[in-house]
């Protein structure tokens, strides 16, 4: 590759990091304003942000297409093959997490009208501003090419679990001590906690891609050496 090429290459390498930051900013903006319609019973934002998510799926298929034509046109050495193929996993971690918004939003207009226990309502602001901080850092990693930050991720993200534990403990505790339990509601809110706790775990997807980018590495490698290992020992017992 010449290296008039190689500039061209790198552009459109920035082109793309760009592109997912952007799309990503989207869906942190998503979060809290989908929390807010939620919890507010905001109808028309809660349409609004399940339009948006169209919009962001749109994005998506853009930037798909921009990292296979890279693919094709160009022939990236390992560390740009590892940006392309880490950009397109990155890509598909995002977008599923503002599926999860739209799905929250379609949530709270079933519940619409529904009064939601105080307690759970302040779990699930906790839970929605610990799966935007998450998948932010995340975002931050990416963005930032920090192992570091990537690596710290999925430990960062006990939190989230914890209060997942906790919000769907307050929602059955409700529905039990309740004078007419509402089963809908119920199921809508700890169906809401998934929402947000698969969030964190898109954001941990996407600190593992970081560190493939980074530095070549995948959690899968560890457990590939573990069963070399033993597939050799195997051997030398025979």
């Amino acid at each position: 590759m010449t290296e008039e090429l190689r500039k061209v290459f790198h552009e459109e390498l920035d082109a793309i990091k760009n592109a997912t930051v952007r799309m990503a900013g989207r869906v942190s903006e998503a979060i809290v304003r989908g929390t807010d319609a939620l919890l507010s019973g905001d109808l028309d934002a809660a349409l609004a942000l399940i339009e948006n998510d169209d919009a962001i799926d749109a994005m998506s298929i853009d930037l798909e297409g921009r990292c296979y034509q890279v693919l094709s046109l160009q022939q990236p050495m390992a560390s740009d093959l590892r940006a392309i193929t880490g950009a397109l996993w990155i890509n598909g971690e995002i977008e599923r997490s503002a599926d999860l918004m739209s799905n929250v939003c379609k949530a709270s207009r079933r519940i619409h009208g529904k009064t939601i226990d105080p307690i759970v309502r302040g779990l699930i602001e906790q839970m929605s501003a610990e799966a935007a901080r998450l998948f932010r850092l995340s975002i931050d990693a990416y963005n930032e090419g920090d192992s570091g930050l990537a690596a710290a991720l999925d430990d960062i993200d006990d939190r989230l679990d914890e209060l997942n534990e906790d919000t769907v403990e307050a929602i059955f505790a409700s529905h039990k001590n309740t004078t007419e339990p509402d089963l809908q509601l119920s199921v809508q809110l700890a169906l809401v906690c998934r929402y947000y706790e698969r969030i964190g775990d898109h954001a941990v997807n996407i600190g593992e891609r970081v560190t493939y980018i980074v530095n070549g590495w995948m959690p899968e490698n560890t457990g590939a050496m573990r069963a070399a290992a033993r597939a050799n020992e195997d051997k030398g017992e025979k």
